[in-house]
């Protein structure tokens, strides 16, 4: 896999990152086999810099599956401009997952590698987008077809606080020719429905 940096990619691409978050994720139950059911959970993160900038470390900790603390360790080369970004947690202790590597541009970040599941040959992508100085949201995909289509694994974004507006984002499909009406509305901290629909 040839990956390029983009000509944004710097050193301060995860500066966003650095702090304490606690997070909403989903997680697919059953990667790669058609499943549409999915676990919710939230953890927390603290993430700071390293190496003089060139380098941040996250801790996550979270109750899902008995609890378990994971690590993220990410890596810029200055050379080729390409972050990597290193999975370790305390389920599978002694392995270091492979990098995805990447860069951000126009405000998304788009890291890939070549894996394995199951035996078979993957491609892993995660994709952070929405960053703002409250807001961030990351996404794990799996192929198992060498990229030509994606399965969405995995998400996190900062949970909720009372009254707060969250980013969200629905998937569906519309049939070619055929017509469709979006609708959506808003539910407020005491569970009221918004009542004229957008």
């Amino acid at each position: 896999m040839s990956i390029t940096a983009s000509s944004e990619s710097s050193a301060r691409d995860f500066d966003f990152w650095v702090g304490t978050w606690r997070g909403r994720n989903r997680r697919l139950r059953e990667r790669l086999a058609g499943c549409d059911e999915w676990d919710e959970f939230e953890g927390t993160c603290f993430a700071r810099p390293i190496l003089d900038g060139l380098g941040n470390m996250e801790e996550f900790r979270t109750d899902y599956e008995g609890g378990f603390v994971g690590m993220s360790l990410r890596l810029f080369d200055p050379v080729t401009r390409l972050w990597a970004s290193y999975w370790a947690d305390s389920r599978r202790c002694g392995v270091l997952e492979p990098p995805v590597l990447g860069s951000f541009s126009d405000g998304v970040g788009v890291f890939e590698c070549d894996d394995t599941f199951d035996g078979r040959p993957i491609v892993v992508r995660y994709v952070w987008s929405g960053m703002t100085p409250s807001t961030a949201r990351w996404e794990q995909s799996f192929s198992d077809d060498g990229g030509e289509t994606w399965e969405t694994a995995e998400l996190a974004e900062p949970a909720a606080g009372r009254d707060t507006w969250v980013r969200w984002v629905s998937r569906f499909t519309i049939a070619a020719g055929e017509d469709a009406t979006l609708i959506a509305r808003a539910t407020d901290g005491a569970g009221n429905l918004q009542s004229e629909p957008f």
